[in-house]
């Protein structure tokens, strides 16, 4: 069967309220992913609100290529250029474009 190209979700400020596998997880996940032929491409992350999103970027970036992971999904529409200075090769700007959600 088909799969998709993958992203793995790094909650890089161990927030309560995000998804994704923390940092010090993300080993395990990614050799469990390997193991099972799952075609993960990249890393990505929602850095805290009231944190320096760069410093959520760099950290990613350094993971990625720590595990040979080519593709960084980062920054969001007020912080896509950063993201883009560290490597994004995916940003998500949706509130930019569509204006804000309700």
């Amino acid at each position: 069967g088909f799969c998709p190209k993958l992203f793995i979700q790094v909650n890089t400020g161990d927030e309560d309220q995000k998804a994704g596998v923390s940092p010090d997880s993300l080993s395990d996940l990614v050799e469990v992913c390997h193991n099972l032929k799952l075609p993960v491409i990249g890393l990505m992350c929602i850095p805290p609100i009231n944190d320096n999103a760069s410093d959520h970027f760099d950290l990613l970036k350094k993971y990625a290529r720590l595990y040979n992971l080519p593709e960084l999904s980062m920054g969001m529409s007020k912080d896509f250029e950063d993201a883009i200075r560290f490597g994004a090769t995916y940003v998500r700007v949706g509130s930019a474009i569509f204006g804000k959600r309700p």
